[in-house]
């Protein structure tokens, strides 16, 4: 019985990190469309980044008085901040910033190196033990969609080609700062509701957030398209998306669940694809489908 139990809320865990996934790989191409182009700029990366916290911590804040959350534990304070600093601070700032110097297909195939950094996180964290097997699917992933990225490569916004620049260090870091968001959030979702998590780091963000927010509010007029995008970062990237997210963490475990990210960046190319018109073709679906093989293969080797 409690086999069957485990190996079920594995699953369901699974699968809610897979529904989170889906809605964070349309961030990328959402937020290409928000903060527009070197060429067509729309709002300014810290904008985007202050104003989607503003606008999900106000909703954050509904949600805690409207279902009578208890207030977090004095030891769960600092976790929250932890959190708070790689999610609602580290990875939209980077991302946003870096988001108009590159195409959202370029960025994607750096987002594959997320589940590796969020995998050791959680190993750390949580104390668990992974299998010899579980990291090799995890690094065969990973090298699968580094392989992608070098085999096709975008091109940079003046007209370059490979190497890392500024952009993508900005989009290394934030994949960082996602990682230990990510490990931090899981954590706390141990013993506390995974939706109370993401609401709190939010709601004791905004003394920062609020009045950077109004600090950077644009002063241009701006396409309708980029407050569609800021919509979407606000309303679902930064806040649904956590719920479906930090509860499959919480079930399935914070580094099994981790390599559903792998699958992270073909979704957001088969995003951009009618948001930003860029074309999907053979070779990206056969690495897809490549790396979607790895996370069901790792998802049977063991972890302590």
């Amino acid at each position: 019985m409690t086999t069957s139990t485990n190996t079920h809320s594995i699953t369901k865990g699974l699968w809610l990190g897979l529904l989170g996934i889906v809605i964070f790989s349309v961030t990328l191409p959402m937020t290409r469309l928000a903060v527009g182009t070197a060429a067509a700029p729309q709002m300014s990366g810290f904008f985007i980044a202050y104003g989607r916290a503003v606008v999900a911590g106000v909703l954050s804040a509904g949600l805690l008085v409207a279902t009578r959350a208890p207030w977090p534990q004095r030891p769960d304070w600092l976790p929250l901040a932890i959190t708070a600093a790689g999610v609602v601070f580290g990875f939209p700032l980077f991302t946003s910033v870096a988001m108009r110097y590159v195409e959202a297909v370029h960025a994607s195939v750096i987002v594959g190196v997320l589940p590796l950094a969020t995998a050791a996180v959680g190993a750390l964290l949580h104390r668990q033990r992974p299998s010899m097997g579980f990291w090799l699917c995890a690094v065969l992933g990973s090298a699968l969609v580094v392989a992608f990225a070098l085999l096709r490569a975008s091109p940079h916004a003046d007209g370059s080609h490979g190497g890392l620049d500024l952009a993508d260090l900005l989009l290394l870091a934030a994949m960082l700062c996602a990682a230990v968001g990510y490990g931090y959030g899981a954590r706390l979702s141990q013993h506390m509701q995974p939706e109370h998590v993401i609401c709190w780091a939010l709601i004791i963000s905004l003394p920062i957030t609020v009045p950077a927010a109004l600090l950077t509010w644009p002063q241009a007029s701006l396409h309708t398209s980029a407050w569609l995008g800021f919509a979407y970062l606000a309303v679902f990237s930064m806040w649904l998306g956590f719920f479906a997210w930090y509860r499959g963490m919480a079930l399935g475990g914070t580094v099994r669940v981790s390599q559903v990210q792998l699958v992270q960046p073909f979704l957001s190319m088969l995003f951009a694809v009618p948001l930003l018109g860029e074309r999907l073709d053979a070779v990206t679906v056969g690495f897809g489908l490549a790396v979607i093989a790895t996370v069901f293969i790792g998802k049977k080797m063991p972890v302590k």
